[in-house]
């Protein structure tokens, strides 16, 4: 794991999230030799497109859609 203080980070930031992006490694950040931050790749399944079609599959459909679900005698049925 590579070590890099706090004022070298703050001057390479953008280099250091994008080597951590491409080679899937982790930086541990440090003030004054004392660890304070760790960057890590994301897991595998943090991509937004795993929250859509997660629940493809598990509906059923009990009736016909179209059909209104009161009769049509009693629209206009007196309370």
């Amino acid at each position: 794991m590579k070590t890099v203080s706090a004022a070298k980070f703050k001057a390479t930031c953008l280099g250091l999230i994008e080597e951590v992006r491409r080679n899937h490694s982790r930086v541990l950040r440090t003030k004054r030799g004392v660890p304070v931050a760790q960057l890590v790749p994301p897991p595998a399944q943090a991509s937004a497109m795993h929250l859509f079609g997660y629940a493809r599959g598990t509906g059923e459909i009990l009736g016909d859609l179209v059909e209104p679900a009161v009769p049509a005698e009693e629209w206009d049925r007196d309370r």
